[in-house]
C-alpha cells in the first residue's frame, strides 16, 4: 500500500499523484486518460483503453473427448473472455462439432472464425445488456417447476413429462454460466458494475443464489430420472411425497422472495421464515422414508434417493436465505 497526500490546486480542484510504478506497468503516462469510478467510501481508477475487448488463447490439441473440450469452452467464456481463439495445428470436425455444441450452451457465444488450425468464438452482448436479475428470476422459475414436474412425472408415471425436466436444465445450465461470467467480470473491471447497475456486494449474493438454484435444477433431473424406473406411486407415498415437495419448495420460494425484497426488514422476515421451515421439511422426509421402507427394497432404494434430493432442496433454499440476510444486513 501507498499513501499520498491530497493538494489543492487553483483554489477548488483536489489533485492527487499516481504511483509511478502502476502508471508504467498500465501504460499510463502524460496525456493518458484515467477513469474514475466511485462506489460508497472507495473510489476506484483505472486506465482508459480504445478497446475493453478480453482476448484469450487456448491451445485443444488432443482435446477430442466432448466432456473436457467442452469444459474448456466454458471455463473460459466463465473467465469473462470476449473473444476466445481454440487453437491446434489441425482441429478435427469431432472437435469442431463439440465446439458448435458448446456455443449453443452459453448466452450471446457465437462462432466467428474457422479456419483448418483455429476456431474463434466472441460474445456478441454487451455487459449493459446482460441482467443478473431477470437471469436469477428466471432460473427461479424454471428450477422451481423442474422440481414440481418432475415429483408429478414420478407419481403419475409420466415418462414425457419426466423427459421435458430433463431437457430444461439445460436453460437453467445457461443462465448459470451467464450469472458466473457477470459476477467475475464485475470483481475484475469496475466498469461492468457501473454499467449492471448493482454493487459488487449485491452481484456476489446473486451469484451465490444463482448457484443453489442450478443445483436445486440438478436434483429435479435426478427425480426425473428416477422416475422413469419407477412405477405408478399411489396410496399414502404418493400423498406423502406430494407434501414433501411442497414443503421443500416454499423453502427456496420464501428464501428468494427475501432476496429481492426491496425492504431490509422484510428481507431479514421473509429469510428467518424460510430457515425456520427447513425442520418441518426434514420431518417429513424422515416419515416418507419410514414409509418406502415398507416397498420392494429396489423402489425403497430409488425413492430414498428422492427424498434425499427434496431435502437438499430445503437446504438450499436455506443458504439462499443466509444470502438474503447478508444482503440486508447494515454494511459497515
Amino acid at each position: 500500500m501507498e499513501t499520498r497526500k491530497v493538494q489543492l490546486t487553483g483554489g477548488s480542484t483536489y489533485t492527487v499523484s499516481l504511483p509511478k510504478e502502476w502508471a508504467t506497468e498500465n501504460g499510463v503516462e502524460s496525456g493518458s486518460i484515467v477513469e474514475f469510478y466511485a462506489e460508497d467510501d472507495l473510489l476506484l481508477v483505472s486506465p482508459q483503453h480504445g478497446d475493453d475487448h478480453v482476448e484469450g488463447t487456448l491451445d485443444v490439441t488432443g482435446l477430442e473427448n466432448r466432456h473436457e473440450l467442452t469444459r474448456a469452452v466454458m471455463t473460459m467464456y466463465v473467465s469473462g473472455f470476449d473473444i476466445i481463439r481454440l487453437e491446434a495445428a489441425r482441429i478435427t470436425a469431432e472437435q469442431r462439432r463439440i465446439i458448435r455444441d458448446a456455443t449453443q450452451g452459453l448466452v450471446g457465444l457465437e462462432m466467428i472464425e474457422e479456419t483448418a488450425d483455429r476456431v474463434v468464438l466472441q460474445d456478441l452482448l454487451d455487459s449493459s445488456e446482460l441482467s443478473v436479475l431477470n437471469a436469477i428470476t428466471r432460473m427461479r422459475l424454471v428450477s422451481l417447476t423442474m422440481l414440481s414436474d418432475a415429483v408429478e412425472a414420478l407419481i403419475e408415471d409420466d415418462n414425457d413429462l419426466a423427459e421435458d425436466v430433463i431437457q430444461r436444465d439445460d436453460d437453467v445450465d445457461r443462465l448459470w454460466y451467464m450469472v458466473s461470467r457477470v459476477f467475475r467480470t464485475v470483481l475484475r473491471n469496475p466498469t461492468a458494475a457501473n454499467e449492471i447497475g448493482f454493487p459488487r456486494e449485491t452481484v456476489f449474493d446473486y451469484q451465490s443464489s444463482a448457484r443453489q438454484l442450478e443445483r436445486i435444477a440438478d436434483h429435479a433431473t435426478k427425480i426425473a430420472s428416477l422416475s422413469q424406473e419407477i412405477g405408478e406411486i399411489t396410496g399414502e407415498t404418493a400423498d406423502l411425497l406430494d407434501q414433501l415437495e411442497t414443503e421443500a419448495i416454499a423453502v427456496p420460494e420464501t428464501a428468494m422472495d427475501a432476496l429481492l425484497a426491496d425492504d431490509n426488514d422484510e428481507a431479514v422476515e421473509l429469510a428467518n421464515e424460510a430457515r425456520a421451515r427447513i425442520p418441518e421439511v426434514d420431518e417429513t422426509a424422515r416419515e416418507v422414508d419410514g414409509k418406502v421402507r415398507e416397498l420392494d427394497p429396489q423402489s425403497a432404494q430409488l425413492l430414498g434417493r428422492v427424498v434425499d434430493s427434496l431435502s437438499r432442496t430445503a437446504d438450499y433454499g436455506g443458504n439462499i436465505a443466509e444470502s438474503a440476510l447478508q444482503k440486508a444486513a447494515p454494511r459497515p
